[in-house]
C-alpha cells in the first residue's frame, strides 16, 4: 500500500518552478525488499532509516543544462560523442538526454554551481521508492513501458539490440511516466551518482543516522541502474560502485541529478 503522505504530497506540494521535488522528513524501509530473491549481501538486511526533509531534481541533469555550466567556465567538458558513441555530450539531437560520461567529481561540481549537492544514498532510495516497499516502485516487475533499460524483449531501431529499449542509448529525460512523487527516470535511462562513498555495511550506519557514511572510500555509489542494464538491476535496493574518476574508462551509463536540504 502506498504511503498516504506521499499521495498527499503529490497533490499539494509539487513545485516545478525550480524543477525540484520536496520529500518530507520521515522514516522508510531501505534495502532488500520483502520477497526479493535477487538481493546482494550489501542490500540486506533491510533497515529503517530516518531521513530529514530534502529536495531532489525531478529530472536527470541534461546535456543542455550541463553545457550551460561548461560555457560559464565553471564545469569541465566531459568525454563527448566524438570520443565514444554512447556519450551524449556534443551528440546531435541529444540536448535533452541525460548528460553522461561524467566523473563523480564533475557531477559534484555541477551541483555546487547550482547551489545544490549530490543526494545522499538514503535520500535517493527514499525518493525512488516513493512510499512503496516492493522491488520496483511499479511493483514486482518493470518493463520498457515504464523505464529505459533492457527488459529482455523490447526491440527498436537498432537491429538485434535490446539495450535502451532497443535503441542502444539513453532516451530524452522524462520519456516515461514519473513515480508518485513526480520524479522521472529514477529507474533506468542513466544510472546516477550519489554523494556517498561505497561501503558494504553502509545500511547499518544509515540506520544509526550516519547518512554521510563512509567518510572515505575508493569508490562512489551509483543508483538506479541504466539503459544498458537488465531490469534486475533496476530494483530499488540495487547498489553499484565505480571509481570517482574514470580515467581511460567510459562511463556511458552514468549521469546524475542534484538535491538539497529542504528550506
Amino acid at each position: 500500500m502506498r504511503n498516504l503522505g506521499y499521495v498527499l504530497l503529490l497533490c499539494t506540494t509539487l513545485a516545478w518552478g525550480d524543477n525540484m521535488i520536496t520529500v518530507p522528513a520521515g522514516t522508510f524501509r531501505m534495502g532488500c525488499s520483502s520477497g526479493d530473491k535477487l538481493c546482494d549481501t550489501d542490500e540486506k538486511p533491510a533497515v529503517t532509516v530516518k531521513v530529514p526533509a530534502f529536495s531532489i531534481d525531478a529530472r536527470e541533469v541534461t546535456v543542455a543544462q550541463y553545457r550551460d555550466c561548461v560555457n560559464t567556465g565553471k564545469c569541465a567538458v566531459p568525454k563527448d560523442h566524438t570520443r565514444n558513441q554512447y556519450c551524449n555530450y556534443a551528440a546531435p539531437s541529444r540536448d535533452n538526454h541525460p548528460v553522461n560520461c561524467v566523473d563523480w567529481v564533475d557531477a559534484e561540481k555541477y551541483c555546487a554551481t547550482q547551489g545544490k549537492r549530490l543526494p545522499w544514498e538514503a535520500e535517493w532510495e527514499k525518493a525512488a521508492r516513493a512510499g512503496t516497499t516492493s522491488p520496483y516502485y511499479t511493483g514486482k516487475s518493470i518493463n520498457c513501458t515504464q523505464a529505459i533499460a533492457n527488459d529482455g524483449k523490447t526491440t527498436g531501431s537498432v537491429k538485434g539490440e535490446k539495450d535502451g529499449c532497443g535503441e542502444d542509448r539513453t532516451w530524452p529525460v522524462a520519456s516515461r511516466a514519473p513515480n508518485t512523487l513526480g520524479i522521472y527516470d529514477m529507474y533506468g535511462n542513466a544510472g546516477e551518482w550519489v554523494a556517498n562513498g561505497y561501503a558494504k555495511d553502509a545500511l547499518a550506519h544509515y540506520a544509526k543516522g550516519e547518512l554521510d557514511y563512509p567518510k572515505h572510500s575508493d569508490g562512489k555509489v551509483i543508483r538506479g541502474a541504466s539503459w544498458d542494464e537488465k531490469v534486475k538491476n533496476l530494483r530499488a535496493s540495487y547498489r553499484n560502485v565505480k571509481p570517482p574518476i574514470s580515467g581511460d574508462t567510459i562511463y556511458g551509463s552514468v549521469g546524475f541529478r542534484c538535491a538539497n536540504d529542504a528550506e
